[in-house]
């Protein structure tokens, strides 16, 4: 599909190519398996430094809420001093807080070290797609997005194994050892393979006060989605429960509106309402939301429907969860091909009726007993479909963006990501709430609800094809 804002750049060639790919998936790659090998490690580290699963979980919960607070600060300081700048400061902060996390002595240690490694993060992922457009050559960008999604759901499979084995010899300060040298690798190669940008942005910084509302609207939201989660799990909401969520989901509201009131009046806004209203960006976000809270609503619930309803032996129940990602893989080489020969809103829509399908057949089946043999059919099925959207969803987003705002739609997609996954996360808890318990009537419902959020998100998809210009097939 033709962009709306064509490439004023012919993006890297030959070696610097290679190296600059490179380093931007060893990147994405590197911080996904941080992640997913932390999260196997908890028990283990609740158990050496003596706190609860309620306490040790902020070790999780510390990383993604300042990594969701950051990411779209750190994009506007991409637009306005550089994006290789902004990556580098977070590999840094990255490699500086994983060697501070290895040496914990304590749970407040750890948290804030994973704080620190959150923004760090943030630093790279929030101009990672900014990076990926100035990287590849226009007629080939499509391969460097769904390259990104390859390796992301790649990296998703091997990090249970990789923390597993690394807790098979060692404890679990072992777990943040690699991502130190990694980012040393990252320091050294991307200094002089990342491509320079010179900055356009010659509008003024946000204000203290918008970077707080930022702030407080992302971190009320996060908290809200938190506690609706722990307090269904300790027996459902209360009335002094009721209240605090309740007060949590109006101050995320307010916060909301006050930031983007004030956004609204400026040209280049830290939330980048600019460009939301780009139709086709705006659509783009909205179908990237909601299927998000569809994969997370999947995520979550898919553990208890094949360890606590239908009893799977956690190594099975591993490489079943592993079949979505090896779905996405899979079909990357189709969405490669298929980027820019056909409309990414028809693209979009048809893999979300694909993800809709295999969350339909995943609800029905969970209302029987275990049938490991269809859920993972419907799980790849789940996967093929995702990575049918993504990789066009992203190409249409950056492509209808303003050069000098790259660093804010890559923020954007970051953003929309997390917003989804909390969105999800939420409306488990919610149906939950309403069953009162996790059995499979339980289940079905939650992942049936993910089934109708892909075909909405499929719906939104479709409405980008009014919007966009007519496809285009990319030069060789």
């Amino acid at each position: 599909m033709s962009p709306a804002h064509p490439d004023t750049h012919q993006g890297l060639r030959g070696r610097q190519l290679v190296l600059a790919v490179f380093t931007l998936q060893l990147g994405i790659a590197t911080s996904v398996l941080d992640n997913t090998a932390v999260a196997l490690g908890l028990p283990t580290m609740a158990r050496d430094l003596g706190v609860s699963a309620d306490e040790v979980i902020w070790i999780i919960n510390s990383f993604q809420m300042t990594a969701l607070v950051a990411l779209l600060p750190l994009a506007h300081l991409g637009d306005r001093v550089g994006y290789k700048r902004v990556y580098l400061m977070g590999v840094v902060v990255w490699g500086l807080a994983s060697a501070l996390a290895f040496v914990a002595p304590s749970l407040a240690w750890l948290i804030g070290a994973r704080a620190l490694q959150g923004f760090g993060v943030a630093g790279i992922l929030s101009i990672n797609m900014a990076l990926v457009r100035q990287t590849w050559p226009p007629h080939r960008l499509g391969r460097g997005i769904a390259l990104n999604a390859m390796v992301v759901s790649g990296a998703t499979v091997i990090g249970p194994i990789l923390a597993a084995a690394i807790l098979s010899v060692a404890n679990w300060r072992w777990l943040f050892a690699f991502s130190t040298p990694a980012c040393a690798l990252l320091l050294l190669i991307g200094r002089s393979t990342l491509p320079p940008n010179r900055p356009k942005l010659g509008a003024p910084p946000p204000s203290v006060l918008d970077i707080l509302l930022n702030a407080g609207m992302f971190i009320s939201l996060f908290l809200f989605a938190d506690q609706l989660g722990r307090q269904i799990k300790a027996g459902g909401l209360g009335h002094d429960g009721l209240w605090h969520v309740g007060a949590l989901l109006l101050a995320a509201l307010l916060l909301g509106a006050w930031h983007v009131r004030r956004q609204l009046r400026q040209s280049h806004a830290l939330f980048p309402v600019d460009l939301l209203l780009i139709p086709m960006f705006r659509l783009s976000m909205l179908t990237s939301v909601t299927s998000f809270a569809a994969q997370t609503v999947a995520f979550i619930t898919l553990p208890f429907l094949l360890l606590t309803v239908w009893h799977s032996p956690p190594s099975e129940a591993g490489w079943l969860l592993a079949c979505w990602p090896v779905g996405t893989i899979a079909s990357a080489a189709l969405a490669v091909r298929w980027i820019g020969r056909f409309h990414g809103g028809t693209l979009g829509a048809a893999g979300l009726v694909g993800l809709a399908l295999g969350l339909a057949l995943l609800a029905h089946a969970a209302l029987g007993e275990s049938a490991p043999v269809r859920a993972g059919l419907s799980l790849l099925l789940c996967g093929v479909g995702f990575a049918l959207f993504q990789s066009p969803n992203n190409h249409t987003i950056i492509t209808h963006t303003p050069s000098h705002r790259y660093g804010a739609a890559s923020g954007m997609i970051g953003t929309a990501r997390l917003t989804g996954q909390t969105l999800g996360a939420t409306l488990v808890a919610m149906v939950l709430l309403w069953h009162g318990h996790t059995d499979g009537p339980a289940l079905a419902t939650a992942i049936g609800l993910a089934s109708v959020l892909a075909l909405l998100a499929a719906l939104i998809s479709a409405q980008r094809v009014r919007h966009g210009t007519p496809p285009a097939r990319p030069s060789a």
